[in-house]
């Protein structure tokens, strides 16, 4: 199993977006994040994290919204979002850390 700290420097740049599956806009989120995993084609890492199974780094990294994204650089966090996010917008962020 990795640790948070393993996946967040998986890569250069990595992207994290802590859900619920009880959130309706996390829901809505789903195939967005999906289509930005393909449009990254492993340029950078994208990972979910389901905040009711994921407590202590939850609250390590204060979510207190869903959905909330990070991009990490090298293992820092280098830009926050909470809310639904249009697609390109998140791959356009994304890649202006690449």
């Amino acid at each position: 199993m990795n640790t948070y700290e393993d996946l967040i420097q998986s890569k250069p740049v990595v992207l994290v977006e802590f859900y619920a599956t009880w959130c309706p806009h996390c829901r809505r989120m789903e195939p967005i994040v999906k289509d930005l995993k393909e449009l990254l084609d492993g340029r950078a890492d994208v990972y979910q994290l389901d905040i009711d199974r994921n407590e202590d780094i939850c609250n390590r990294e204060e979510i207190t919204s869903t959905p909330t994204f990070i991009i990490y650089r090298d293992g820092r966090e280098v830009w926050r979002y909470s809310g639904e996010a249009n697609g390109n917008t998140l791959l356009e962020k994304v890649e202006s850390f690449l």
